[in-house]
């Protein structure tokens, strides 16, 4: 997998619920029972976020690299694939948290592993129109 799609990826798996938007989607269902909530913070100044996200990638994936975690294949783009030690560090995480971003990654690339990069990208682009639209300051007040 190369960088922009594990940041992608990444991300979506944190923020789940931004791909699972209505109530009736079942994959919604299993992200809340699993902890995930829309109205968290974290869901606020998402494409900040996926922005920062992305500019970190490329070290995180160079301090998995030097662990051992992760190895680089070159066949005309730099992807990422988990080595053998790499999955076994990652079956080692039992926390609530790890357990529900398994399961929210398995979503995400249920849902987006085989789209095409264009197609990702333009799926993206589109979502990220629709978050970054200013709100009024209207909808802001509180009070008369």
């Amino acid at each position: 997998m190369d960088a922009h799609r594990v940041a992608l990826f990444d991300f979506l798996a944190a923020h789940p619920l931004l791909l699972a938007r209505e109530e009736s989607d079942p994959d919604r269902i299993r992200l809340r029972l699993a902890g995930f909530d829309d109205r968290a913070l974290s869901y606020r100044s998402v494409v900040q976020r996926y922005v920062t996200r992305r500019q970190r990638i490329p070290d995180d994936l160079g301090w998995l690299v030097s662990y051992g975690l992760v190895t680089v294949v070159l066949d005309g783009r730099v992807r990422h694939l988990l080595t053998p030690a790499g999955r076994e560090v990652a079956r080692s995480f039992t926390s609530m948290y790890a357990r529900a971003y398994r399961e929210a990654a398995v979503i995400v690339v249920n849902r987006l592993g085989r789209m095409p990069d264009r197609g990702l990208a333009e799926v993206m682009s589109q979502w990220m129109a629709l978050r970054a639209q200013p709100r009024s300051l209207d909808s802001l007040r509180t009070g008369p």
